[in-house]
């Protein structure tokens, strides 16, 4: 797939995500650093409440830093399309993520009319040792 151009910059979808999610705007929720053709990279501040027993990063964090980085994906390449929704996550853990901020970065696989598929790679050291991979579908909003 030829990487589409997104139509947001990080200021626009970082915006559009704290109008989705004011709650969450405390400080802890992730933020969106680069928007590039096809792909973005988000990161997660680290806190102490993010780990499980073990000490490292808890699964549902990781899951939900991937789904916060699809879904900072799709803004930035079809807009302000609020109500797109997951359909489908499916994670793989690849080994236990060391404390520290929590870095993601999701590209596109098929941007569609009804579908987008994205790849999430999450790390905390460096992306070349990676904590998790994930395969994500969002459901886009009918025109």
């Amino acid at each position: 797939m030829a990487d589409p151009k997104p139509v947001l910059d990080v200021a626009g979808v970082n915006a559009l995500i704290r109008r989705a999610f004011p709650e969450a705007a405390d400080g802890h929720l992730a933020r969106v650093l680069e928007v590039g053709p096809g792909r973005v990279r988000v990161m997660s501040p680290y806190r102490a409440g993010l780990l499980r027993p073990g000490g490292v990063i808890s699964g549902p964090t990781l899951m939900s830093l991937a789904d916060v980085a699809a879904y900072a994906l799709v803004l930035a390449h079809v807009g302000d399309q609020l109500m797109a929704v997951t359909s489908s996550l499916l994670m793989n853990f690849l080994r236990g993520a060391k404390p520290g901020d929590i870095h993601a970065e999701a590209a596109l696989l098929r941007l569609g009319r009804r579908n987008a598929v994205c790849d999430v790679r999450l790390w905390t050291e460096s992306p070349e040792r990676l904590a998790a991979q994930a395969n994500v579908t969002y459901a886009l909003p009918a025109a």
